[in-house]
């Protein structure tokens, strides 16, 4: 659920977007296939599904976070399987360092499995360990994190992504014929 407040600070409005799951939605992304630009090569392994097992704790060293090596661009991409009508992604970062490292950091959602689909939010605080980015209900089967125009370690703990089926997909499947 999307909630704009309104704040009145040294005479600017600022309007600031806060976002929730909406009740009724579920968290799709386990159901999907993950894959990444590069993979770091230590001790443990961040691989791509590390961010959809379930499992959000934050500590990369002890294997439960994803990891790419310093690539230019790098990117995370879910594949959801089917199209869906997402509300919101909720990101878990790291709790040991780096946090920093997704600031910029675009949340991409459509139906092409290049990445180059629309923009749903851009990471612009990380503050927090999770952060909830609303999505307004985009339609999607992808779902991506691109850091856009550095060289950089992408490193996601867990990727949420709260979704109901797209609407013509639940109507097609009740469809009935006179």
């Amino acid at each position: 659920m999307t909630i704009l407040v309104a704040l009145l600070m040294f005479g600017f409005l600022i309007v600031a977007q806060c976002c929730t799951p909406e009740p009724g939605v579920v968290n799709v992304a386990r159901n999907g296939e993950a894959s990444q630009s590069s993979v770091y090569q230590f001790r443990v392994m961040g691989y791509a599904n590390k961010a959809i097992d379930g499992n959000a704790k934050r500590d990369f060293h002890k294997g439960f976070c994803t990891h790419t090596m310093k690539d230019y661009e790098p990117w995370w991409n879910l594949d959801l399987k089917k199209t869906y009508n997402i509300s919101s992604i909720v990101i878990t970062g790291r709790q040991d360092c780096c946090m920093q490292r997704l600031l910029g950091a675009e949340v991409r959602i459509g139906d092409s499995p290049d990445r180059k689909n629309p923009v749903c939010s851009k990471v612009t605080d990380v503050s927090k360990p999770r952060i909830t980015l609303c999505c307004g209900g985009m339609l999607g089967r992808y779902v991506s994190v691109v850091i856009t125009g550095r060289s950089e370690f992408l490193t996601l703990c867990e990727l949420e992504v709260y979704a109901k089926e797209e609407v013509a997909e639940v109507i097609q499947k009740n469809h009935v014929c006179w």
